[in-house]
């Protein structure tokens, strides 16, 4: 879809902007730079305030910062891990937190942490060096780099929550939650809220700790007592999160959820999911029927790539599943990848 060009309305200042969009190294990227700059340029002439001139230039900082240092890693699948910075080496939540981290790297994926102690730091040491991330901020009491990112070229440190978490969610795959605090908590409800208000790709979100350990049994029960019986969620809005009974079914639920699907893409009124192997016709026509309540209307479609996919050269090869997705039921559509990767 083309992108609509804004102007200021200023001749001067359009003409300006025209000759730096030539900058770009981008043909396609190039309308939204002349955007980006357009909105910068009219900011300046309307707006006087200096605090909102700095915000917006940290925010564009840090994310230019942030994309071009995973810009080398975005073909690797990524997880992210969240849990309290408090968790000494010794609780075995840590221990649990690190064992995780080294067998998702020895699976070829690439561990995300807030680059902070306890789970942050057990995540980093069980990733080792070179499958870590850390994207830290800055904070009054100073959150210091745990020693097993630290110095790392792939190591960030934020001054504001929103374009770190921005990039907490838009660079990894999927999301894994130990025990913590009102930080813990914040990150595991955005990354199901944005699931669930479609803002995000599906992904595989996981609650995990030892055995013995109550923390997710106490939050799930009072998410379905409190939040689902109220009526404030939908009943598949539980399937937006997984609480996994250990280790290993952690790790086996986020491979499960890529082993045969690969991405999620809307094009114009069409929903399309892209999958590593071809779905079978006669599993076609089984989500057709136990999953027809996500459809605005029509049909689940076996399908190649669409001519916007063809035109971006988006993964052109892989076989797609086509369809008007109502946009509502995120937690039926999780389901729905989970049948499909189980059932090939």
């Amino acid at each position: 879809m083309q992108q609509r060009l804004n102007i200021t309305g200023h001749a001067k200042a359009d003409e300006l902007i025209r000759e730096l969009t030539g900058l770009c190294s981008s043909k396609d990227c190039a309308p939204y730079f002349q955007n980006t700059l357009t909105t910068l340029v009219k900011m300046g002439m309307n707006y006087e305030d200096v605090g909102d001139f700095k915000l917006v230039n940290t925010s564009l900082a840090e994310m230019t910062r942030a994309f071009n240092m995973f810009f080398p890693y975005r073909d690797k699948r990524k997880v992210v891990v969240f849990g309290s910075a408090r968790t000494p080496a010794s609780d075995p939540c840590y221990q649990q937190a690190e064992k995780l981290a080294r067998i998702l790297a020895e699976s070829g994926l690439m561990v995300i942490s807030g680059a902070g102690g306890g789970i942050m730091e057990a995540a980093n040491l069980g990733a080792g060096p070179d499958n870590s991330f850390g994207l830290n901020i800055k904070l009054p009491f100073e959150q210091k780099a745990n020693p097993y990112i630290v110095g790392d070229h792939k190591l960030l440190r934020f001054k504001y929550f929103f374009t770190r978490k921005l990039m907490f969610i838009k660079e990894s795959d999927a999301t894994v939650l130990f025990p913590g605090g009102f930080g813990t908590l914040d990150e595991g409800y955005e990354n199901i809220t944005l699931i669930q208000t479609g803002k995000c790709l599906p992904r595989p979100i996981v609650l995990l700790e030892p055995e013995g350990g109550n923390y997710w049994n106490t939050w799930v029960r009072s998410v379905k007592e409190e939040i689902l019986n109220n009526g404030y969620i939908s009943p598949d809005d539980i399937d937006l999160f997984y609480q996994a009974r250990d280790l290993e079914d952690a790790t086996r639920y986020i491979l499960e959820f890529y082993k045969i699907y690969h991405s999620l893409r809307y094009v114009r009124e069409f929903t399309v999911l892209r999958f590593v192997k071809e779905i079978p016709p006669s599993l076609v026509n089984e989500l057709n029927s136990d999953f027809k309540d996500i459809l605005a209307e029509g049909w689940f479609k076996s399908s190649a790539a669409l001519p916007d996919e063809l035109k971006n050269n988006e993964f052109v090869d892989l076989p797609r599943l086509v369809f008007r997705f109502n946009k509502m039921h995120f937690g039926r559509l999780l389901q729905m990848i989970l049948k499909i990767n189980r059932s090939i």
